[in-house]
């Protein structure tokens, strides 16, 4: 249902609705989206907005920028719960508690369809045919649990293409880690036996892996294998030493502490994991607060109310959330996470003894990392305000950009844009410039070519208007001018940088070069403003300074690690170029079955052999090629 108008009338939006469960949607005049809500019943819940007859100011702010809503009926309130946190998260309202949580999560993966199933480090889309398990809070806790997976189950972690390739046991066998499947050492029913206790543990089920392998164990000792019964033997005692070592008293199977802490207009959360009675360690997260919020308008049951809903609606829940205080809809989160995850869970807040001190630690951490957030926000903003003094600003910047140019020897040039603002790194709105059509080597040219890449919409406002990630990006790109432009560079660099704001009448914007010291040390920097060609040489204690060189370092890190991308692919492209009966057709098979070239490169001769189009023969060249 959808009501549009340049001046909303939302009295009369709410008689067309109904009572029904659903979710609601406001749009400012621009089309962007303002607020996401839930409601049992939407008539009642929209009708406060507008009958009310006073609104906190916030709350009246938003509310007089609508100038359309729509709303999407749900069978329950349950499913709206659901449905509100997938639109937040995934379409970020200006005036909703957002969750950035911008970092993939590491799982442990176990292949399938194969006689040997590994078990290995995962992160990103889950791409492969397999088991995942997790998310685990860190690369950390995933590598301990591949850890006791080598030393009680011998499961293998090589990849394919080295596994395939083995002639004698490797290193991992040697040391008792691996039970050399590669080479026939154990059985494929006894490896996949194996495997299925592992995954088993990594489920929590490992009193009943224990019963097993005790079970196992006897039945070996009576029919007479000693041997194998001393294997046996020793996994259950490894396997109850390290869940003695590892257990946390009062800790269920599956179970996470949050807690919470704003000050400053800056929200923390910190959560603490336990999987199978092992706490696995914390992590915090910084969700952002809607505009002009405070600590009593964004209190902390409202964030953690938010943060579980964004969190957990794409991931695995556990039995049991505890939190601090009681939260407004923690029955109703509690009730669509039971049926999302199809066993019961529980949001517990009076809870004592053990429980109680989870919380108490999830509380200490939260305020840790807040006060390190905070301190180096008061930092940042110190930095800030010492350039604008530095350069004789009016104002404080708000946003600096940075370009830097890398490539060897003229090859695989390519140009970085960093962005920072006084709250960090902006870092959805780097950009890189993969550079073409220069003289190699020429970084004049090169700098030019990504300037005007970048400064062409922000002359032409009037392309690109339209829906979708790209269209954002090229509006932002319109709209959000820099007050600093940052170059990596001389004299010259910084007059091409002038020289293209000209060209496209762009004015207002302060172009700095940061040209390296006689001796090119740290700190010795000298910068150069604009078209007066002045010269500043800060020193080495100048937080304007400070915050130029990690401004330029960032630069220089996101310019090299695109060039070295860019130099490798097109080295291994070159190279299946080379090898004869290798057209377009075959090489773009290859990318498009292995998802790039480093899966080619990883991939082993059978592998290859399996591609549509690929003979053994050339399976193997193709091998051989990356392999020697």
């Amino acid at each position: 249902m959808t009501e549009s108008a340049t001046s909303f009338d939302g009295k009369e939006f709410v008689r067309t609705l109904t009572s029904s469960p659903g979710v609601y949607r406001m749009f400012d005049a621009r089309g962007e989206l303002l607020y996401v809500g839930k409601a049992g019943n939407l008539k009642k819940r929209v009708g406060s907005y507008f009958l009310k007859p006073r609104l906190e100011p916030r709350i009246a702010s938003m509310i007089s920028q609508i100038a359309r809503m729509e709303t999407t009926l749900t069978r329950t309130e349950g499913e709206a719960l659901l449905l509100e946190a997938q639109l937040i998260k995934s379409l970020k309202p200006r005036y909703n508690i957002l969750l950035r949580d911008d970092k993939s999560y590491p799982y442990i993966y176990l292949s399938e369809g194969e006689e040997f199933p590994r078990m290995a480090f995962h992160r990103g889309a889950k791409a492969g045919k397999g088991k995942y398990f997790g998310p685990f809070p860190s690369a950390w806790a995933v590598r301990e649990s591949l850890n006791h997976m080598q030393k009680i189950f011998l499961v293998r972690q090589c990849e394919d293409s080295y596994f395939r390739n083995r002639s004698r046991p490797c290193l991992q066998y040697q040391i008792g880690r691996c039970s050399a499947p590669c080479v026939g050492l154990i059985g494929k029913g006894e490896y996949q036996e194996s495997v299925r206790h592992a995954a088993m543990f990594l489920d929590g089920k490992s009193d009943a892996v224990i019963g097993e392998l005790i079970g196992a164990m006897e039945r070996a000792a009576a029919a007479l294998e000693f041997e194998k019964a001393a294997r046996l033997r020793d996994q259950v005692s490894t396997l109850k030493r390290l869940l003695a070592k590892n257990y946390v008293q009062g800790a269920s199977a599956d179970l996470d502490a949050i807690a919470c802490r704003i000050d400053g207009g800056v929200a923390c959360v910190s959560v603490m994991y336990f999987r199978n009675g092992v706490n696995l360690g914390s992590r915090d997260f910084f969700p952002k607060l809607p505009p002009d919020s405070n600590q009593r308008a964004a209190a902390s049951a409202d964030v953690l109310t938010s943060f579980i809903a964004q969190y957990y609606v794409d991931k695995p829940v556990p039995r049991e959330l505890l939190v601090e205080q009681a939260l407004p809809d923690a029955d109703l989160l509690a009730q669509a996470f039971t049926e999302q995850a199809g066993h019961e869970v529980e949001i517990k807040h009076s809870v004592r003894a053990e429980r109680a001190r989870f919380l108490e630690l999830a509380a200490k951490n939260a305020e840790a990392a807040l006060a390190a957030r905070l301190a180096s926000n008061e930092t940042q903003r110190e930095r800030f305000e010492s350039l604008r003094d530095l350069l004789g600003l009016d104002e404080v910047p708000q946003r600096l950009e940075c370009f830097d140019i890398s490539h060897t020897m003229g090859e695989a040039t390519v140009a970085s844009c960093v962005v920072y603002g006084p709250e960090g790194p902006i870092k959805a709105q780097y950009r890189r410039y993969n550079i073409t059509g220069i003289e190699p080597g020429d970084d004049y040219a090169a700098m030019r070519q990504a300037l005007e890449r970048r400064f062409r919409r922000a002359a032409q406002p009037g392309e690109g208007e339209g829906q979708g990630d790209v269209a954002k990006a090229q509006a932002e790109e319109r709209t959000n001018l820099p007050d600093i432009l940052l170059i990596d560079g001389g004299k010259g660099q910084v007059q091409q940088a002038l020289d293209v704001l000209a060209d496209l009448a762009i004015a207002d914007v302060l172009v700095v070069g940061v040209a390296k010291g006689v001796e090119r040390r740290a700190g010795h920097e000298t910068l150069i403003l604009g078209a007066s060609g002045k010269t500043l040489w800060p020193g080495p204690e100048s937080p304007a300074l400070h915050l130029v060189q990690s401004v330029r370092d960032e630069a220089h890190r996101f310019a090299i690690t695109g060039h070295r991308k860019r130099r490798q692919k097109a080295r291994d492209t070159s190279k299946l170029e080379d090898i004869a009966g290798v057209g377009a057709k075959r090489r773009a098979a290859l990318l498009k079955h292995f998802g790039g070239l480093p899966g080619v490169v990883n991939a082993g001769v059978e592998e290859i052999a399996r591609v549509k189009g690929m003979s053994r023969e050339l399976a193997e060249k193709i091998y051989a090629l990356f392999h020697g």
